[in-house]
């Protein structure tokens, strides 16, 4: 059966096209008819004709117009031209269109049977092969979860697995060079951060094992392996080595919203651990960092980056000390690091004040330690022989009160260094944002076109805008456009529409309220007073 629309405004054409397609397709088709471009596009949303028979010349929305609304939410409509005008605007219009034929009337008998016959041989075919797509597409989704497990497995289980990994990685069409490994772990309930009936839902996993690809699916690009107790690992491929902080935050806000998702459509409690981004052959440990993720978190979602140093420790060595120490020296924040830093050094000689070789040593490792992020964080520049004097510095400390001292001094040293690149940093991008805006206020200027041109997200950018200019971004690019629109109001010549173009802005009615807003009288009223 085929579905065909008639649109033109003359009763007499409609009726004779519809008795010339009933009289020879007759049990074939089914016709609707209607006399403008709009009723056109309002019944062709709930029809879905294969055919369309359009006039050009209709009243309200001509035929061009309402052909191009249609394709929008019918892209598979094939379109066949009748008018009355052989004006090749009209023609080469309907051509960019995809126009089957066009027509020019009157149209005999046979011309109408004729491109009628090709345009359902079009449609024939094109269902052909959406049948054909949907026949493979169901096989894909039966054979792709089996391959998907086979690659999971050859990931965890495999000794040698380089070649096979290669095999699936073409079967799958897996281009990228790296990876992170998820495990969701499912329970009948949580406690305290732990999932009960492990081996119940391991087995009540089987039934929903469906639904959970095609949750998971929504929320990630990715590989789903099998159920392996009340575990299921996922393979999330990634294009460069390594996550950026705010790339990590965005995975665990989608994870969370997952297992919202999960446990919305599931009858199940779930947890998710993520795994650091590795290379296909270290996938192993990306998992190994997931699981531990897992275990090591109370939480519904947890990415082993955010876990604290997995270390232990005997008697009460003051880890938590150690690691805001690390935390402040990161911020830059010299107060809080002298603190952290005093607090450790006091630890140290309360509990070993007779081990002064061991407080040396770790005075020492604290600071290389603490200039190692600084290195790797672009707060100081790594010169090999930078630390030269640092072992005679220690060792030749008299007392322990000089080795304070000196610890005390290389932590600030680090803090400022940290702090002043940061500032340099930021300085450095706000006067570079504000000398943009001052040679291109005339043009289309956005927050977001402006994040992107210095690589900075758009809430990270306007925070530190704000922090360093003392006003928020639109506030001084409207600061710059209306003082220079005060300037050009000086000149006689220029009307107040061109200075309103030239001001940055599109609207007039638009711009003389921005500038009464901000100078407390309209553009005309300004040059009133300037006499």
């Amino acid at each position: 059966m085929f579905r065909i629309l008639l649109a033109d405004d003359e009763g007499i054409m409609l009726e004779s096209l519809r008795t010339i397609i009933e009289s020879n397709f007759k049990g074939t088709v089914e016709i609707q008819c209607v006399k403008s471009g709009r009723a056109a596009i309002e019944l062709a949303e709930t029809f879905r004709p294969d055919i369309v028979f359009m006039d050009i010349q209709m009243p309200g929305i001509n035929g061009i117009h309402a052909m191009q609304e249609i394709r929008k939410f019918h892209t598979s409509v094939h379109f066949i031209v009748i008018s009355a005008y052989d004006k090749f605007a009209y023609a080469q219009e309907a051509i960019n269109l995809g126009v089957l034929e066009y027509l020019t009337k009157p149209v005999n008998r046979k011309v109408v049977i004729d491109v009628l016959v090709r345009a359902m041989q079009k449609v024939e075919e094109e269902r052909r092969k959406r049948s054909e797509s949907l026949k493979i597409q169901e096989k894909l989704e039966t054979v792709i979860p089996v391959i998907e497990s086979g690659f999971i497995y050859n990931l965890l289980l495999q000794e040698e697995r380089n070649r096979e990994t290669g095999n699936y990685r073409q079967l799958l069409d897996i281009r990228e060079e790296y990876g992170f490994m998820m495990v969701v772990q499912f329970g009948e309930s949580i406690t305290e951060g732990v999932l009960t009936n492990a081996v119940g839902m391991s087995v009540k996993a089987q039934s929903f094992y469906s639904q959970f690809r095609e949750i998971i699916r929504g929320f990630f690009y990715c590989c789903i392996g099998p159920v392996m107790s009340n575990k299921i690992a996922l393979f999330v491929p990634w294009e460069q080595e390594g996550l950026t902080y705010d790339e990590r935050i965005q995975i665990i806000e989608k994870s969370r919203n997952m297992v919202r998702r999960l446990e919305k459509d599931i009858d199940a409690k779930f947890k998710v651990g993520i795994g650091g981004v590795k290379p296909f052959e270290e996938l192993q440990d990306s998992y190994k960092e997931a699981s531990r993720a897992l275990t090591e978190s109370k939480g519904r979602v947890a990415h082993v980056e955010d876990l604290p140093i997995g270390c232990g420790y005997v008697g009460d060595y003051p880890a938590d000390t150690e690691k805001k120490l690390f935390q402040m020296v990161l911020r830059g924040d010299t107060d809080g690091a002298r603190q952290q830093a005093d607090l450790f050094f006091e630890w140290m000689l309360q509990n070993y004040p007779d081990c002064q070789a061991d407080i040396q040593i770790k005075v020492l490792e604290f600071v290389m330690r603490a200039e190692r992020e600084a290195f790797l964080n672009g707060g100081m520049t790594y010169e090999f022989r930078y630390r030269k004097d640092y072992l005679e510095q220690v060792t030749g400390c008299s007392s322990y009160e000089g080795l304070r001292a000196w610890f005390l001094q290389k932590i600030t040293e680090v803090c400022k260094n940290i702090t002043s690149k940061q500032e340099e940093q930021t300085e450095g991008i706000v006067t570079r944002v504000k000398q943009y805006i001052k040679s291109n206020f005339q043009k289309d200027i956005s927050l977001d076109g402006v994040s992107e041109m210095v690589n900075i997200s758009p809430y990270y950018f306007s925070k530190v805008f704000k922090e360093e200019a003392g006003e928020n971004f639109i506030e001084y690019l409207t600061k710059v456009r209306m003082e220079n629109a005060k300037e050009y109001l000086k000149n006689p010549e220029l009307s107040v529409k061109e200075i309103c173009a030239m001001s940055g802005y599109g609207d007039p009615n638009y711009f003389s309220r921005v500038f009464k807003k901000y100078i407390g009288v309209t553009p005309s009223e300004y040059r009133e007073r300037l006499g």
